[in-house]
């Protein structure tokens, strides 16, 4: 930053991270260093001549009268190949790059570049002299890690191309020169916490198709949309999250471990590269950006680290893929604000967080969407938040407002967790709002029954719940046998098509049209099981017939498709012939 631009102040006063400066004139988010060593904040306020900022980093030893800089400029993030496989923290610094300068304990005031500025990329252009361009429009690709990086036109600039230099080139050579003299490069900057524009919003009416049976099933998600996971501790947020990243249908993954503890991390990081891609066999590493900001590191970075996230997503949203992004977790983020909020000592809402939460926690989420961008390109990003809520108390602000904004509730059950069952999403109090848009497109992609037994398998899990309070009263003996019937039925879906096994290599990804087969097996064995009753087969003859064990155990057997299919056709025949008791 040149000396002309910036403008020089002085600490006024200190309080944790959040210092007020006078004698600069900043506007609202703009950058400034901060102390002799030149820690990196935000102006969140500005008060007559003094200006509030928000460090990201630990301001431990800071004192009044030392100098503070404005550099004129907000938060910007480095768009541009090299991102993928990425590790940064919550302002965009590469860990990897800090730990070579300065080994596992990252110093304060320390800075390294996003993009590696030495390795060339094979850029071909897509553009020649005397080609009008606007912002978004695609000038050149280049492949990254199997991935074609499609390098964009910055949305505010416009212009006719003079020359191309195309070739190998750094993230910082110019690949395009406008008549204007304006210079594009593979990299441009962009600021976190403005929304990058795109041409029209689409409905979203196309799953993100994650092969986690109670999710496509019952509580689907669309691309473009928002969930939200909340849970208890232990309750598995995070293995469900990497599942998602793992095998949803998106082209990038980006995983914002926002606030979690450090271990929480590590496991993520150090799994992440091993995890392989279900789609090539490369590591899943290849195609996923992970932004770790832990528990420990700075309170401020951590309210940025969401944003980065978002931005980074919007910017290959743009190039026309599909993003999956997983923040974990948004509740830790909240945290964040209250803290900063009340060291601004402002007033208070409910539970102390600060009384813009909402609108704060609508500003994040609005930023998914499936979207046409200014090239024309069809792309969305899709926003998964897991809620920590403290003890499991789904009635705090956090959980209460996000419910507000998210059309897809995954609530994760603690009940569940101690049963065994997993993924522990409670049937009962999850919902999706998406159902009915995509109603069609699971009709003509997958089966036109697809809705009528996915209402069917609902009905049944509610009339169990019901039935629960007199079997835990009288024992299910007593019950009369249609309805000792029903609960064997619910009891499949819940044990054979509810539960997955995450560590199973053949359960862990169940495809739309097994689980498709899967539901409709278990409706065969109903149909067919109601019809034996009213014969007069005894019940205990119905749930003890082979056919029934099998069905089980399909799930985890090498080609469960054909097994499935040969219990659909045969299943009525094994139930017609049983005998009734005379």
């Amino acid at each position: 930053e040149s000396d002309v631009m910036s403008e020089n102040g002085e600490i006024y006063r200190v309080a944790g991270p959040v210092v007020t400066a006078t004698g600069i004139s900043p506007r609202m988010y703009d950058v400034a260093l901060i102390g002799e060593e030149r820690l990196m904040g935000e102006v969140i306020k500005i008060e007559g001549d003094k200006s509030i900022i928000q460090v990201y980093e630990d301001t431990t030893g800071i004192r009044p009268g030392e100098p503070v800089i404005d550099t004129k400029a907000p938060l910007v993030l480095e768009l541009g190949p090299g991102l993928l496989k990425g590790i940064y923290d919550g302002i965009q610094r590469p860990l990897s790059v800090l730990m070579e300068k300065k080994g596992n304990f990252i110093e304060r005031g320390i800075t390294a570049n996003a993009l590696d500025r030495s390795k060339k990329w094979d850029i071909s252009i897509r553009v020649k002299a005397g080609d009008s361009v606007k912002g978004g429009d695609i000038i050149a690709t280049t492949m990254e890690y199997g991935l074609e990086h499609r390098i964009m036109v910055p949305p505010n600039i416009s212009g006719t191309v003079a020359e191309v230099f195309p070739g190998e080139k750094t993230v910082e050579e110019t690949i395009v020169r406008l008549t204007d003299g304006t210079e594009l490069k593979p990299m441009h900057t962009w600021s976190v916490r403005e929304p990058r524009p795109s041409k029209e919003r689409l409905k979203p009416d196309i799953p993100l198709i994650t092969g986690q049976r109670i999710l496509d099933s019952l509580f689907p998600l669309a691309k473009g949309g928002t969930a939200a996971i909340p849970g208890g501790f232990g309750t598995g947020k995070t293995v469900t999250q990497q599942q998602l990243a793992k095998w949803s249908d998106a082209d990038i993954v980006v995983y914002v471990g926002c606030g979690e503890r450090g271990n929480e991390m590590t496991e993520v990081l150090t799994e992440f590269p091993e995890l392989k891609d279900p789609r090539n066999d490369a590591p899943l590493m290849n195609r996923t950006i992970l932004i770790a900001n832990t528990s420990n590191m700075p309170v401020a970075a951590r309210e940025a680290s969401v944003y980065t996230g978002v931005t980074l997503g919007e910017y290959y949203r743009d190039m026309g893929y599909d993003v999956a992004l997983m923040a974990d977790s948004t509740s830790r983020w909240a945290e964040a604000m209250r803290e900063i909020s009340s060291r601004l000592e402002e007033m208070p809402g409910e539970e102390g967080y600060p009384a813009y939460l909402a609108s704060k926690l609508s500003e994040f989420y609005e930023r998914s969407g499936r979207a046409i961008s200014l090239n024309g390109a069809l792309g969305s990003i899709s926003i998964i938040g897991a809620v920590s809520p403290p003890g499991g108390d789904f009635s705090e602000p956090v959980t209460q407002n996000t419910l507000r904004i998210v059309k897809v509730f995954w609530a994760l059950d603690t009940k569940l967790r101690e049963r065994r069952h997993f993924p522990a999403i409670n049937w009962l109090t999850s919902y999706s709002l998406y159902t009915t848009t995509l109603e069609n497109w699971y009709d003509e992609n997958v089966d036109p029954d697809w809705d009528s037994l996915r209402a069917w398998a609902m009905g049944l899990l509610q009339k169990e719940a019901e039935l629960q309070e007199i079997v835990q009263l009288v024992g299910s003996d007593a019950l009369p046998e249609d309805q000792q019937l029903l609960l064997e039925i619910t009891k499949l879906i819940r044990e054979f098509f509810l539960q997955q096994n995450a560590f199973h290599n053949v359960d862990t990804y169940s495809p739309l049209k097994r689980q498709f087969a899967m539901m409709k097996a278990i409706k065969v064995f109903a149909d067919s099981a109601e019809e034996a009753l009213k014969r007069g087969v005894p019940l205990q003859t119905i749930s003890s017939i082979p056919m029934k064990t099998e069905l089980a155990r399909s799930k985890f057997e090498e080609n469960p498709d054909e097994i499935l299919e040969r219990i659909i056709r045969e299943m009525p025949h094994e139930m017609a012939n049983l005998k009734e008791v005379i």
